[in-house]
């Protein structure tokens, strides 16, 4: 079904896979690096002249409500006066405005002030999720798209686009560039064609098993080739490659050809079409090899995406494998709350609660299509079992209307809601306590659904592909295989609703409308500079082997208050370590007592570090204190921004890791002034114990060099311990002595 290369292949006429070690004529090696399509692509785009170190700019951004806001005050505050390039800002997050009182509302009505003031693209609560409309609207061959939501991904129609924490994005508004190393590509080599009922999620899910727990694309560009392309429709391969965020890849990019064109064409934008392919001969630094016609219907069972099985091989062992996700779960519920499934278990066959088709993977046009063909005359039956659809945009809503399909699905007894990404983040559609939901949506992390282990209410979402929701919402709420699907009738784009709706400040120029800012919209908090020496209060100590950005800033409930700095800090790792903000803000106080001049409390501690050689001289007063958060892999999932902001605006300063799960994670580290610290021992000390680290600024200046750093325990035993950092750009470095990306900005527009 799928196989990975160790070494690196040549692609030779875009057909034959060479292992590296079986090719002839290594020397062809460098300028074999030169013919895939993202060096031609990553190379249009860069301007710094060398392509092994990037700076690149992109040909446009896109956010949600949940990220614009934060972004627009941050360029606001460095000096942006207009968009320089489209800006598409979307709300499909907050849009259902059914918590907080007029908070998402107030939200929505900055976004359209900000988009009239300085010439961005407004699209309205329920007209289309962010990535629908960046394919339908934006997206064409060649093009480089950022965006501030970790699946932000176009590849399929040619776009090499990329999620990333809010701080780039405020630094394309601010005509700087986004740099990076030259990154590995590996291919993915698709043969073969789906079997009837295979859908695109079985590929994605089979594909993010087999690449995920090994990290074989972790920060490389996966780039789709091979003959098996030519089998898949636009919507379905849409539909893998917005999964590739869950392999923790950098980006991806296909190979286009007369279904891109047509596609494109189809959605009035035939002149955006590029013909992208790699050269005769074509170096990749990896090989995913993909049988399409292997592939099976997959379940992603809780709690990851890459938590990968087959149907069949589900129901071969049915039993053990629950009671591995049971005992899973009472890790994640640390006592308060588990989830059961072996007792949803009837006559061998296991029952779930919910089915969910949604979002920017699930919503596509096809995909419902196929669900509503499963569905028709059927029934989803009168029992607990529901099924919700969501189509992606309003012109897919009104085909689907027009085809019949609409009224097939409501006639089976599912719902029919508008565009919104909440079933993917755990806002809208919560399945009862201790249920299971199968959803065709990107992410099944904890608490992702909704639930809070910490007040007893736990449920969980496996994910699998819509052919096979509708066939179990067919069976009753059993887990069913789709084994059938009938032909899918063609599309007809309508932009009516965008022509009407879509405001187009790109187009229309910058105005001069007042920013509208509601009660709950807050300006960033004051952050100071780093200072040399710096003493870090360790205030969590998470040793799972993935810590997600789910649990660094929970999802849900707290969208509310993505717009208020402060008041959405007071939730960081609430579901995690409930204690820890407690513990931050106590040490945000003692940092404003150093700034006054106080340190009395820390007074045992520094007699503790004069005690270390070379650090008699030490001033208290000289050296800032922040709390630090320490996690084996921090960072897998969103790209927001907030999931570090709201450790900084407490008073984080650093964070010690032995790797970080994400580049877009450690972006916002970074640029939201903390140290990406790493270590390669296991961590000795423990909450509550401080790390002392002298001459931190200058250790900027030698990433990957030892850092020397000292824990002083409660005990007042010291104890060296070696840390690093990994490579960072000169940029980089300033950002982080500078406090923040903020000050960086304010100190260089004053200079």
């Amino acid at each position: 079904m799928i196989k990975l290369y160790e070494n690196g292949v040549y692609l030779r006429a875009g057909k034959e896979i060479i292992a590296g070690e079986d090719f002839a004529d290594s020397g062809q090696k460098e300028a074999a690096k030169k013919g895939t399509i993202s060096w031609s692509v990553l190379a249009a785009h860069n301007t710094s002249g060398n392509m092994d170190k990037l700076k690149i700019k992109f040909d446009a951004l896109t956010s949600h409500d949940i990220t614009y806001v934060g972004i627009i005050q941050t360029a606001k505050a460095s000096g942006m006066e207009r968009f320089p390039l489209p800006y598409v800002l979307t709300n499909c997050h907050n849009s259902l405005c059914a918590v907080g009182g007029t908070i998402n509302s107030d939200d929505h009505i900055f976004g359209l002030s900000a988009a009239k003031r300085y010439g961005g693209i407004f699209v309205p609560p329920h007209i289309a999720v962010i990535h629908q409309y960046m394919r339908e609207m934006m997206a064409g061959g060649g093009k480089m798209i950022l965006g501030s939501d970790s699946h932000t991904r176009y590849g399929a129609l040619g776009t090499m686009a990329v999620g990333e924490g809010g701080g780039e994005l405020v630094k394309q508004l601010l005509n700087d560039s986004w740099d990076i190393d030259y990154p590995d590509v590996v291919a993915v080599y698709l043969t073969g064609k789906p079997a009837p009922g295979v859908g695109p999620h079985d590929v994605a899910l089979a594909i993010v098993g087999a690449v995920f727990k090994n990290g074989y694309v972790k920060n490389k560009v996966m780039e789709f080739v091979g003959p098996g392309i030519a089998n898949l429709s636009t919507d379905y391969r849409n539909s893998i490659d917005v999964m590739t965020t869950e392999t923790t890849c950098l980006s991806s990019i296909w190979q286009t050809d007369d279904e891109t064109r047509s596609w494109l064409a189809l959605h009035g934008r035939e002149a955006d079409y590029r013909a992208l392919s790699p050269q005769p001969l074509a170096w990749y630094d990896g090989c995913v090899y993909v049988d399409l016609s292997a592939i099976k219907p997959m379940i992603a069972l809780p709690f990851h995406p890459g938590n990968v099985y087959t149907i069949d091989a589900l129901y071969e062992n049915l039993t053990d494998i629950l009671r591995e996700v049971e005992k899973e779960s009472e890790r994640i519920g640390h006592g308060q709350a588990r989830l059961s499934l072996l007792d949803k278990v009837e006559n061998g066959r296991l029952k779930v609660q919910q089915g969910i088709i949604a979002g920017c993977s699930g919503g596509n046009y096809e995909n419902v299509i196929a669900a509503a063909n499963a569905l028709r005359g059927k029934s989803c039956g009168d029992d607990v079992f529901s099924l919700a659809v969501y189509p992606s945009s309003q012109p897919v809503f009104m085909n689907l209307t027009q085809q019949g399909a609409i009224a097939d699905l409501i006639g089976a007894g599912a719902i029919v809601r508008t565009a919104f990404c909440g079933p993917c983040f755990g806002a809208g559609d919560t399945p009862v306590n201790n249920g299971l939901s199968i959803r065709h949506t990107t992410r099944n992390f904890p608490n992702r659904e909704g639930s809070k282990p910490g007040n007893g209410q736990m449920s969980a979402v496996a994910l699998m592909d819509a052919r096979s929701i509708a066939a179990t919402a067919a069976n009753g709420g059993y887990l069913t295989a789709a084994t059938a699907e009938e032909r899918v009738p063609d599309y007809a784009f309508d932009p009516t609703s965008y022509r009407h709706r879509v405001y187009q400040g790109y187009v229309k120029g910058a105005t001069q409308q007042a920013l509208i800012y509601g009660p709950n919209i807050r300006d960033w908090p004051e952050l100071g500079a780093l200072t040399e020496n710096i003493l870090l209060s360790v205030s969590s100590k998470i040793l799972d082997e993935v810590t997600t950005t789910d649990e660094l800033i929970p999802s849900g409930e707290t969208s509310s208050y993505r717009s208020n700095p402060l008041g959405l800090a007071e939730f960081t790792l609430s579901r995690r370590d409930p204690g820890y903000v407690g513990r931050s803000k106590a040490v945000a106080a003692l940092e404003k007592k150093r700034q006054a001049g106080e340190v009395s409390e820390l007074a045992p501690v520094f007699e503790r570090i004069r005690q270390i050689p070379g650090q008699q001289q030490v001033d208290p007063l000289k050296t800032e204190i922040g709390s630090m958060i320490y996690a084996i892999k921090p960072g897998d999932g969103s790209a927001r921004e907030q999931a570090a902001s709201c450790q900084r605006v407490i008073g984080g300063l650093a964070n010690i890791a032995r790797q970080y799960a994400t580049k877009r994670y450690r972006s916002n580290v970074i640029n939201w002034g903390m140290l990406p610290l790493q270590m390669v021992d296991d961590p000795t000390f423990e909450v509550g114990d401080h790390i002392y680290i002298p001459g931190i600024r200058a250790a900027l200046d030698r990433c990957g060099e030892p850092i020397a750093a000292w824990v002083i325990r409660a005990s007042g035993e010291v104890e060296e311990i070696a840390l690093y950092m990994e490579n960072l750009t000169a940029e980089e470095r300033e950002i982080i002595k500078a406090g923040s990306l903020i000050n960086f900005n304010k100190a260089r527009q004053a200079g």
